[in-house]
């Protein structure tokens, strides 16, 4: 990935070739089984003598300003993106002007579909989402002696901790969806900043290796590519940054049932993590290790991390919203720089100000509306024994309550649903081109169903409506689209009628009508599964408040 030419800064080098599999936790790790990501290779940015004067000037203007609307807004960013740090995940913080030169810049996105706009509430509002990506590379000494094999040192980093966070609408609840770093499924193509082209997937791969495909526009490609969900802003961090942000926060209180000692299957590699049984305020080090392990929580699963995960940053925002953190201007700004060092993001969010604002729409949020998810999912079997794949009908339902901004808490924004711009013609008028994109890679499509739903929709009184026999390409998920915008409310009338949900109503230039694709997420007789009107969070999402305290399982074996 380029880094921006600010005096001062060092270079690193963009992360390319998906030519290896996994990644892990531990400082220990043996590169055993998955293998391991090291990745760009990083200058010393913002050194210790880096405006060190300038912070202790800034400290001492701050305590003769109280009331300083710096000051104030310092205490809030705080609390509220106490979301946006995260082992190996991703941060966030209020800058002052003078660190903008810190913050490494990527495009948003290196896949070439362009993202659907959001649908604005009654309001005018609309959501914010924000990936949130933990790299794993082993780009500099501090991130080797943090984790990883000696063999991994310098390879390309892996995306190991993806976690989207959903603001909604109005700003009344916020959503995080984390996707195991085993998920399996195709990457699109992606287009590095230097021209380099990776070809889209033809087999199924593990998602962390998207970063591996240019950078972390890659990753927010295959999230849309997988999702259908918008991404509006990523942010990303390492190993070092982590532990640096860490120590600056101060202590988190986590809890295990049991003593836990995290080693790897074969006694070596692990995360490191060693603590007793009971709660203990974790910072540093010490908070990578428990953000990072996988060998000694629950089933020593992908799963088991995002849960710990999740409890952290619960944790994390009690602990700051309780305004005993982070009230020190010098603490503050040695968190500033530790963050801007650190931390990378997609160039729409390249200055301190959109920092800001992004902060102040945050800070809107009460912990009790924050909900924590994982992906629903089901474990892999042959040589995929381990990995993971979206579960059919519980993903794509979560899926679906993030586009149309469904609370994942079940309390309903209320807010009323705004109608297209394009009426529709009558029913009777609309042409719609009926295809079966049922297939998978492990199944074929199911024999009649565009005639199954073309018969639906004659029955809804789309008397235009045909098959098109020539285009069986698979779908994960049904799609209805149209090419320009006289047709809009045309398509949006199709998926009114067939209870399709309208975030899968897209304008695309690869038709000249309306066609339908039937997707593998309908391959059933009957209605479209997911009801327009369901709005409950699966369970299988295992959903955690933000006012909810855990206590993590310790598998007896990684006991003491």
């Amino acid at each position: 990935m380029g880094r921006s030419s600010v005096s001062g800064e060092g270079t690193r080098s963009r992360v390319r070739h998906a030519d290896r599999s996994g990644g892990d936790e531990g400082r220990y790790e043996d590169g055993a089984g998955d293998g391991g990501g090291g990745g760009r290779a990083s200058g010393d940015a913002g050194g210790p003598g880096r405006r060190a004067g300038s912070r202790g000037r800034s400290g001492r203007s701050s305590r003769r300003a109280p009331k300083s609307g710096k000051r104030r807004a310092f205490r809030w960013i705080s609390s509220v993106l106490a979301l946006l740090i995260l082992g190996a995940g991703g941060a966030g913080y209020l800058y002052y002007e003078h660190l903008n030169g810190n913050i490494r810049k990527e495009d948003l996105t290196l896949g070439d579909r362009r993202m659907a706009d959001h649908k604005a509430n009654a309001a005018g509002q609309t959501p914010l989402n924000i990936l949130l990506i933990g790299s794993d590379a082993r780009d500099s000494a501090e991130n080797q002696k943090l984790g990883g094999a000696k063999e991994t040192f310098g390879s390309p980093p892996l995306a190991d901790v993806q976690m989207l966070l959903h603001l909604s609408a109005d700003r009344s609840n916020l959503s995080v969806v984390s996707m195991p770093r085993d998920t399996m499924l195709k990457m699109p193509k992606c287009t590095a900043p230097d021209g380099e082209v990776f070809p889209a997937s033809t087999v199924d791969v593990q998602t962390n290796q998207s970063l591996r495909r240019g950078g972390p526009g890659c990753t927010v490609a295959a999230w849309y590519e997988l999702t259908g969900i918008r991404i509006d802003h990523f942010m990303m961090i390492d190993f070092a940054g982590v532990v640096s942000m860490a120590d600056a926060i101060g202590g988190v209180p986590v809890c295990v049932t049991a003593n836990i000692h995290s080693r790897g299957a074969n006694g070596r590699g692990g995360s490191g993590l060693k603590m007793e049984a009971g709660t203990h305020s974790v910072q540093g080090e010490q908070a990578l290790q428990w953000l990072r392990t996988r060998y000694g929580f629950e089933d020593g699963s992908d799963l088991a991390r995002a849960k710990a995960q999740h409890q952290y940053m619960n944790s994390m925002v009690r602990q700051l919203r309780k305004g005993t953190k982070l009230t020190d201007p010098a603490k503050l700004m040695n968190l500033a720089e530790a963050a801007t060092t650190a931390l990378t993001v997609d160039k729409g969010l390249d200055t301190v100000k959109k920092l800001y604002d992004l902060a102040e729409e945050l800070k809107k949020v009460p912990t009790k509306r924050i909900t924590m998810s994982t992906m629903p999912n089901v474990y892999g079997t042959g040589v995929n024994a381990g990995r993971v794949y979206p579960k059919a009908g519980d993903a794509e339902q979560l899926f679906r309550m993030v586009r149309e901004d469904m609370p994942l808490d079940g309390k309903a924004s209320k807010r009323k649903k705004v109608e297209p711009k394009d009426p529709s013609a009558p029913v009777g008028e609309i042409a719609v081109a009926v295809r079966n994109g049922t297939a998978t890679d492990a199944l074929g499509p199911v024999s009649g169903r565009a005639g199954d739903v073309e018969k639906l929709l004659k029955e809804s009184g789309f008397a235009k409506a045909t098959i098109d026999p020539d285009n069986v390409a698979g779908s994960a998920r049904t799609a209805i689209l149209y090419p320009s915008a006289d047709l809009e409310g045309d398509a949006q009338a199709v998926a009114k009628a067939l209870g399709v949900p309208v975030s899968q109503v897209k304008r695309s230039t690869d038709v000249s009508g309306i066609s339908l694709a039937v997707g593998a997420d309908w391959r059933e007789d009957g209605a479209y599964p997911v009801s327009k009107g369901t709005e409950k969070t699966p369970e299988s999402a295992g959903a955690q408040n933000g006012e909810e305290k855990g206590c993590m399982e310790v598998d007896p074996k990684y006991s003491w």
